[in-house]
């Protein structure tokens, strides 16, 4: 059965006001203190923190760049579903941030959060789940 009423249109996210930063080398802890609304600082900060483990750490500045980047997506036209593609590059803040609130989740026992936020991802983005979960 198709969807007769189609998928939304996809959303394309603004240039994360921290990127250029990141992308020149600056620790993504620097980026987050300065640029809090850098949710693709958060995200690598969460991966890094999970690398490390700490665990709670982790967790939260995954929350922090997830709940950054909903408020964003809503800003930017998004309805609660629909394509965010990995290819713009812009949108990779938070496609990120559903994988390591996925791994982080899961490393503190929420299973459901950790599928849910994996769904999410796959929904999202199927590109970006198959890079950034495998």
């Amino acid at each position: 059965m198709s969807n007769l009423l189609g998928e939304p249109p996809e959303t394309l996210l603004p240039e994360d006001p921290g990127a250029s930063r990141i992308s020149a080398g600056e620790p993504a802890r620097d980026v987050a203190a300065t640029v809090p609304e850098s949710t693709l600082a958060w995200a690598l900060l969460a991966a890094e923190a999970l690398a490390g483990g700490s665990d709670v750490e982790g967790y939260a500045y995954a929350r922090t760049s997830y709940h950054r980047s909903l408020d964003l997506l809503r800003r930017n036209g998004w309805k609660g579903h629909g394509p965010v593609p990995w290819g713009h590059e812009p949108n990779r803040g938070f496609l990120r941030s559903l994988a390591v609130l996925a791994d982080g989740s899961e490393r503190l026992g929420d299973e459901v959060e950790a599928h849910r936020c994996r769904e999410f991802l796959r929904e999202s983005s199927p590109e970006a789940y198959a890079i950034l979960v495998g």
